[in-house]
């Protein structure tokens, strides 16, 4: 069986064991293995040498900093209390999201797993959640979630995605799961305007990405909407997909609005999101 080597950024709030019990979750069926990060934020004036003593250059007082790298230490060593000394723990200083990224991507990671609060109106457009701007960089896949999904059954897997140029894409971790779980894969485009007249077009290009991209169990759907964030929020109305994976270009802030980042911050379901190639 395959190994998910899976990393949970924690900031030890209760959105971070939403995270630990959603890998659980996924435990079931594939063998993972579990690492926490905790980052301190700080100035890059603070850093940390190899054996975890600190300095810095400014004026942030370094006994400060050691006292709450104590603290940190204390609750990640607590952590492997609760869930065993199987799990790795990793203690960082630096900007919260460049951390987490650059970790996963250094460390090689199959999956990021972060709950999240969510974000609405001003704060979302300001500064969106954490999560958020983790999948926006990390060329990893980040799995979302905003609440408790221990009970979560995954017979349905929704696939989000604009299929008028069908290509390859990096879809390892889907399929790790579709393999795993053997649940119906949904393929789903919304659209603006008529169907009917572009039903079947679109629907060749499905089974067109669905053959370059090696999916063989599922299913096709077509929705007329707005935009795609209403159209995944109104599709699952009817249908009540178990988690739901989007592809993001990587793009968003004040001037793009991505629709991945919007659902990851209003969608009560877990979302993997993933960098399109």
């Amino acid at each position: 069986m395959e190994t998910l080597k899976i990393l949970i950024p924690t900031d030890f709030s209760v959105q971070s064991e939403f995270a630990y019990l959603m890998v659980k979750k996924l435990e079931e069926k594939i063998n993972t293995e579990i690492h926490f990060l905790h980052v301190l934020a700080v100035p890059d004036t603070v850093t940390m040498d190899s054996v975890g003593n600190i300095s810095t250059c400014g004026e942030i007082d370094v006994a400060y900093v050691e006292k709450q790298k104590e603290i940190a230490e204390r609750k990640l060593a607590n952590l492997k209390t609760l869930y065993g000394s199987a799990i790795n723990t990793h203690l960082l200083l630096g900007k919260t999201t460049d951390a987490i990224v650059d970790f996963a991507q250094s460390e090689k990671m199959d999956l990021v797993v972060m709950g999240t609060k969510g974000a609405w109106g001003l704060k979302e457009k300001i500064s969106g959640t954490a999560t958020q701007m983790v999948a926006r960089k990390s060329t990893i896949p980040v799995l979302s979630l905003m609440c408790d999904r221990s009970d979560l059954t995954i017979n349905h897997l929704l696939l989000v995605h604009d299929f008028s140029k069908p290509t390859a894409e990096n879809l390892a971790l889907m399929h790790k799961i579709l393999k795993a779980f053997n649940p119906t894969l949904h393929l789903l485009q919304i659209v603006s305007g008529e169907i009917a007249e572009i039903k079947a077009a679109i629907e060749l290009n499905m089974q067109q990405f669905a053959n370059l991209n090696s999916i063989n169990k599922f299913e096709c759907h077509i929705i007329n909407d707005k935009d795609v964030e209403n159209g995944v929020i109104h599709f699952n109305q009817m249908t009540n997909m178990d988690m739901i994976c989007i592809g993001t270009h990587g793009k968003g802030g004040m001037l793009h609005q991505s629709a991945t980042e919007k659902l990851i911050n209003h969608l009560f379901k877990p979302i993997i999101s993933f960098h399109l190639k």
